[in-house]
């Protein structure tokens, strides 16, 4: 039986349509999830970044360890070679200054390291001894702490480049950088910047070649004094403490610029040989100082040589503001990527779990449901209603209706158009088939369309589907044998993609066999089911009722009814062999549009049945099981599964690509034989599964970045109403056999 209803006029020539109320509010989320969209791919480029400042701090990005050794030194003036360790160019003329007669500049390179600096300030405190720490800006920016302790005591700071590179491989712009990130590093730790300077790998003068002697040039040329060492105390070999102290003292009353290490290594036997070597120097004589007060000593009329910390200035304005900016920078990515770090562990680990839980699972379950003595009980034969809602569905519509023709069981078919603008409706009464009905309604979205088909319904069971999508014949006689089972209150079925001869059709093949023959039933089997989908489900009439019909308070009305059901004390079960062709999105946009709606409407359900958390009997059985492993399987590890992809990508350019690139293809394995598995559940052919690679690649990563967007419309607030994709109707009458 038809309801009656006079088809709409259709508007004058040359007036346009006034848009509809879906259109509208259509129109009203796009314009609002723009900006929600911005601020997903904000937070993948914030994470990016952090990751990157990490590595640069690292010396994993940018770095360069190479080290340049036995170059001629030519072009270098003899009076320097053979000159003192403190070199400058005052009026633009090289000049060396050595360290007067017993007198030690302790110098210490590399630092400041957390474990060994403090120790090496101690011992200095204790002896009332200065140092000079020639400070690698990197160390700098993640200890600004040691740093600003190192100046309040006393000592004076050097620039020991930012990164430690020899500079005699870099370019000028690179030598630049490295000094001035070292300056904004000290200005934001200690609020102070530096004229002194020590090149890494440097020794004596005698040392300098062509390749580095530009550089010091340049540098001088700037204002810099760059210190080079008499005596090495090679304690970065670790040759012991007699050793050490050996080697670190002058020849009998000869002033020194003397080299420890208070970072770069493990460096316990320079804490031990330090206060004896200090005891030995002054038990000779000795005095200790700065570079400054060498060269006040030995320079007393020079600008700055009047005071222990003259290389120090005052930093101010942008530089002091810039250097605040890179010390609080470097803290977020400090505290960032140790964190996501262990995030990526445990997403790996959880992950990992996951394939192997449903694979054993998955299982357990073809297992049991193939065993002969398996049944629901007696066979269902009553007839049924088939609910198909229709918002212009006019490409797709005939094929639906015609497919529900062939059913084996005996069915009836509500259609119910949910005030379609395109002749859905005349289209499905034009075709004459028998058992059909037309409910017409004002277009009020997806929720209502399916409850005025339940209330139309003439049986105790009801059929929902949508209006894109065809069934088999014997379909629908699948579908409803679980009911023979009196606890059972839904059936979830089988949804394959029709038109998977595109590469994204052939996508989302993989993801529904994998969803539908690893997850479900997973699912199935503890009990836990979180959704019939809106393609293909069954339920019983009286269950529907009990739970207050479809609800519209969430995108995902087919999850909120689901998890109603469940609270309701009703069986949720999947049936394999029940099987519905679907009509995937054939677009990245309209994908995008469609995922984001599935997973921003699966959150709200979740929140809307927080409670099952708390539950007692039947209901508390999903918020102990189901709830759990839906948020972390679907909402909590895609979300931080990203990282998996970021830190490979990472790894293969700036670490170790090949150790990377075997870890992503162990990853991909693991992937390929759950997918596998899947496709030999369900029949299915496994050529598809050559564009699996290439769905690692580039689809995951469009439902990771759907999934942030839909996380952040959450937390930021948001609605969408039913939202139409375009159909083609490619997705015809099936033939009752899989792949």
């Amino acid at each position: 039986m038809t309801t009656p209803r006079t088809p709409p006029t259709p508007p004058a020539r040359g007036r346009r349509r006034a848009p509809s109320r879906m259109e509208r509010a259509a129109g009203r989320a796009a314009a609002l999830q723009r900006p929600r969209v911005l601020l997903a791919l904000l937070l993948l480029l914030a994470l990016t970044c952090v990751m990157l400042l990490d590595g640069y701090l690292r010396a994993e990005v940018g770095g360069d360890q190479r080290v340049r050794t036995g170059a001629p030194a030519d072009d270098v003036p003899d009076d320097v070679l053979d000159g003192g360790p403190i070199l400058s160019f005052p009026g633009g003329r090289a000049t060396t200054v050595s360290v007067p007669d017993k007198t030690i500049v302790l110098t210490f390179d590399d630092g400041p390291d957390p474990t060994w600096t403090p120790q090496v300030l101690e011992i200095l405190e204790k002896y009332d001894v200065p140092g000079t720490f020639f400070l690698v800006g990197s160390m700098v920016s993640r200890h600004p702490g040691i740093v600003r302790d190192m100046v309040e005591q006393g000592n004076e700071v050097g620039v020991h480049t930012f990164t430690h590179v020899d500079l005699s491989y870099q370019s000028q712009a690179r030598v630049t950088r490295e000094i001035e990130q070292t300056q904004l590093a000290l200005a934001g730790a200690a609020g102070i910047t530096t004229t002194l300077f020590r090149a890494p790998y440097s020794s004596q003068t005698d040392a300098i070649d062509n390749y580095s002697w530009p550089v010091y040039e340049s540098l001088g040329a700037d204002g810099y004094t760059s210190v080079f060492v008499d005596t090495d105390s090679d304690d970065w070999k670790r040759p012991g403490v007699s050793k050490i102290v050996e080697w670190a003292t002058p020849e009998d009353g000869e002033g020194a610029s003397v080299l420890f290490h208070d970072a770069g290594g493990e460096r316990s036997q320079t804490i031990e040989a330090l206060p004896k070597y200090i005891e030995k120097m002054k038990a000779k004589g000795y005095t200790f100082t700065t570079v400054s007060g060498a060269l006040a000593e030995q320079q007393p009329r020079q600008p700055g040589g009047g005071g222990l910390q003259a290389a120090h200035h005052q930093a101010t304005g942008a530089t002091l503001y810039e250097g605040k900016a890179l010390i609080a920078a470097v803290a977020v990515a400090e505290w960032t990527v140790p964190a996501l770090s262990a995030g990526l562990v445990i997403v790996g680990v959880t992950v990992m779990g996951r394939f192997a839980m449903m694979l054993l699972l998955a299982r357990r379950h073809h297992r049991q449901r193939s065993r002969r003595r398996f049944s629901w009980g007696p066979p269902v034969t009553r007839p049924v209603s088939v609910i198909v809602p229709a918002y212009n569905e006019k490409e797709c519509i005939e094929a639906t209706l015609r497919s529900l023709a062939r059913s084996t069981h005996p069915i009836e078919i509500v259609v119910v158009d949910d005030g379609s603008t395109d002749g859905t409706a005349e289209i499905a009464e034009s075709l004459g088939l028998p058992g059909v009905r037309v409910v017409r309604q004002a277009n009020a979205g997806k929720p209502a369309a399916l409850n005025n088909g339940v209330r139309h319904a003439r049986y105790d069971i009801v059929v929902m589907m949508d209006g894109d999508t065809v069934f088999e014949p014997d379909t629908v006689r699948h579908l409803v044998r679980p009911f023979a089972d009196p606890s059972v209150g839904a059936v979830a079925g089988n949804a394959k993609v029709g038109n998977r001869r595109t590469l994204i059709g052939a996508w989302q093949h993989i993801e529904y066999v994998m969803g539908f023959n690893l997850d479900r039933r997973m699912y199935d089997l503890l009990r836990c089911m979180p959704t019939i989908p809106g393609a293909i489900g069954a339920f019983r009439r009286e269950a529907v009722l009990q739970v207050g019909g479809m609800s519209d308070d969430t995108l995902a009305e087919d999850t909120d009814i689901t998890i109603a059901l469940h609270r309701a004390g009703w069986r949720v079960v999947y049936e394999e062999h029940a099987r519905a062709w679907t009509e995937a999105p054939g677009s990245l946009g309209q994908l995008w549009s469609q995922r984001y709606r599935w997973s921003y409407g699966t959150m709200q359900a979740l929140w809307k049945h927080r409670r099952s958390l708390t539950d007692k009997g039947p209901s508390g059985r999903f918020g102990r099981v189901g709830m759990p492993l839906v948020v972390l399987f679907q909402v909590v590890t895609p979300v931080f599964a990203p990282l998996i992809d970021v830190f490979t990508l990472y790894s293969m350019v700036f670490v170790d690509f090949r150790a990377a690139l075997l870890a992503w293809l162990a990853v991909l394995a693991v992937q390929l034989v759950c997918a596998a598995y899947a496709f030999r559940l369900d029949g299915e052919k496994y050529r598809y599964l050559l564009m699996m690679p290439l769905q690692q690649l580039a689809y995951r990563q469009m439902m990771y970045l759907v999934l942030i967007h839909s996380c952040v419309t959450a937390l930021t607030g948001g609605r969408l109403r039913w939202q139409k994709l375009k159909r083609t109707g490619e997705v015809g009458t099936p033939t009752g056999t899989g792949g």
